[in-house]
C-alpha cells in the first residue's frame, strides 16, 4: 500500500503528516482548508501552490521523478 504524506503547518504551528491521496479540495479562505476524501478538514498556513508543490515533489521521489524547480 503506497502512503503518500505531506507535512504541512496548521495555524498553531503544529505540523501535521497528510495522506496528500486523499485530499478532495483546497479551498482559500484566505489560509487553505483542506478538505479530505472522508469530510474531514485541516486548516494550514501553507498556500494552495505550495501544497501542490510538497505533492508533486513527494510523488516524484515515490515514483523517481525529477522536476527541475529552477524556474521558481
Amino acid at each position: 500500500r503506497n502512503y503518500d504524506m505531506i507535512m504541512l503547518t496548521k495555524l498553531n504551528n503544529t505540523k501535521i503528516v497528510l495522506n496528500c491521496a486523499q485530499i478532495e479540495s483546497v479551498e482559500l479562505i484566505p489560509e487553505s482548508k483542506i478538505l479530505m476524501t472522508n469530510g474531514k478538514f485541516y486548516i494550514v498556513k501553507e498556500d494552495a501552490e505550495e501544497i501542490i508543490a510538497k505533492t508533486i515533489e513527494y510523488n516524484g521521489k515515490v515514483h523517481g521523478y525529477h522536476f527541475d524547480h529552477s524556474d521558481r
